[in-house]
């Protein structure tokens, strides 16, 4: 009797169970799918990632076909290891591509439980992505995709994938790609900026565009153009489009210089002041990816200690200091040495305007500044790159002070005295020897006329008017 009942109950199984596979949703997870055991896994990130990208649906479907392999970043990772503009950039809404691409770069659709004694590339879920695995010794325990090292091997495993943990994210060419243009703008810009058209005024044509510069050519303008303003005056404008910028990475040549110093030894508050006290470092290295050259005077710890507080205190005094010891022009030792021993001295521009720093030849050296505070060539050639050029001095060079001009006194003006001419007699005030000649005589006719004239009142004949000397009677 009870085989009978049994036989018919697996007569029934066997009528039931196609009806009960069609009955099923199609793509229905189990709850003891590899997907199921990421979301409730340690590794919160990468599911919460996988969430916003909405890849459940296209996992889902991949399930159903086969087994996949996931390696899944520790939390670290992307909490505070991941740079948190490229963090900002993958969670933006128009970047849901990018994410995707990243995600699915560490899903690979076979299971793989232990790597291979050779270098092999498997293929993943992105698109034109593959990934190179390998162990780093024959037992297998320590093993790498990519640049990535595994930390836990199989950390979940289920019938339907595995998820092995590891210490860092794998980002694809194609997500650094998009990152990179976005950051130059490049990608976003609606129209490329172009110059207005020129017109010749004597062709009435307009004018070829001028060719492009060569990389590595000197910049057009002048390095006082190009140098930060000062704190009083607005932020310097943001570089127009092309042009020949950013062919030498200046920021990383000014690191090298600035390390170099402290390696040498004897220039850390030089150092220090270009770092921490002011801004001169960055400063600098955009001057140099701009295309300048640079030749740094840089006075050792001696020197620097022998600054005083008054001379550091004043707002700017560092930078200006600072800029008096920057000429903006490549020498070297052997440059500057034949320079004077050519010229006898030289003065060198340098970034504080409009002062200049005098260069002559003393005891075989060269010696800069003048009597006072002058500074010999210590240290020749710390830091040469073609550059950036460094020489170390032995003194700190200040400008020579302009003469004083003291408060405006207004001079009393001096009392001009008339002297009195003193006329002799017989000479009039105009001094012509006719003149007086002429007068002289008029004075003796007229005297003898009026002796005449006295005597024609004795003698009548003598009162005749045509007898009169000075002619008066005619």
């Amino acid at each position: 009797m009870d085989r009978r009942i049994y036989g018919v109950a697996t007569v029934l199984l066997l009528f039931l169970l196609p009806t009960l596979a069609f009955s099923l949703p199609q793509g229905q997870i189990n709850s003891n799918s590899i997907l199921v055991a990421l979301l409730d896994s340690h590794y919160t990130e990468v599911a919460e990632l996988v969430e916003k990208a909405m890849l459940l649906q296209t996992l889902e479907n991949t399930v159903m076909n086969h087994n996949i392999t996931i390696f899944a970043p520790r939390n670290e990772a992307l909490e505070r290891d991941l740079d948190p503009h490229f963090k900002r950039f993958l969670l933006e809404p128009g970047n849901l591509p990018s994410l995707q691409t990243l995600l699915m770069s560490h899903i690979v659709p076979t299971r793989i439980t232990q790597p291979g004694s050779n270098p092999t590339r498997i293929k993943t879920l992105a698109p034109n992505h593959h990934l190179t695995m390998g162990s780093q010794n024959p037992n297998f325990s320590h093993w790498k995709v990519d640049s990535s090292r595994v930390t836990h091997p199989a950390s979940v495993t289920r019938p339907d994938g595995v998820i092995h943990g590891i210490d860092s994210l794998l980002i694809p060419r194609a997500v650094q790609d998009a990152f990179n243009r976005r950051r130059s703008l490049t990608s976003i810009a609606a129209v490329k900026p172009e110059p207005a058209p020129e017109v010749d005024p004597r062709t009435h044509r307009l004018k070829k565009p001028a060719p492009p510069q060569k990389p590595g050519s000197s910049p057009a303008l002048p390095i006082y153009d190009a140098m930060a303003p000062g704190p009083s005056l607005a932020p310097a404008p943001a570089p127009g489009p092309g042009g020949p910028r950013h062919h030498f990475n200046g920021e990383r040549q000014v690191r090298d210089f600035i390390e170099t110093l402290l390696h040498y030894g004897g220039y850390n508050e030089m150092a220090d002041i270009l770092v921490n006290l002011t801004s001169l470092a960055t400063e600098m290295g955009r001057l140099v990816s701009e295309g300048y050259v640079l030749t740094v005077l840089a006075p050792n710890d001696e020197a620097m200690a022998k600054l005083t507080t008054d001379q550091l205190s004043e707002p700017g005094s560092p930078e200006q200091i600072m800029y008096y010891h920057l000429i903006p022009e490549y020498q070297t030792e052997e440059s500057m040495y034949n320079a004077v021993r050519r010229f006898g001295k030289v003065r060198y521009d340098t970034l504080r305007l409009p002062h200049k720093v005098t260069a002559q030849e003393a005891d075989g050296s060269v010696k800069f500044g003048h009597s006072d505070g002058s500074a010999y060539l210590f240290d020749p050639d710390i830091y040469t790159d073609g550059r950036i050029s460094v020489q170390g001095i032995d003194g700190v060079l200040f400008p020579p002070r302009e003469a004083e001009a003291g408060p405006a006194t207004r001079a009393q003006p001096a009392k001009v005295v008339v002297k009195q001419r003193r006329v002799k007699l017989g000479k009039s005030c105009t001094g012509n020897s006719k003149d007086v000649k002429s007068q002289r005589n008029m004075k003796a006719r007229l005297l003898e006329w009026l002796i005449e004239a006295a005597m024609g009142l004795v003698f009548p004949r003598f009162g005749d008017a045509r007898f009169c000397p000075c002619g008066f009677g005619s």
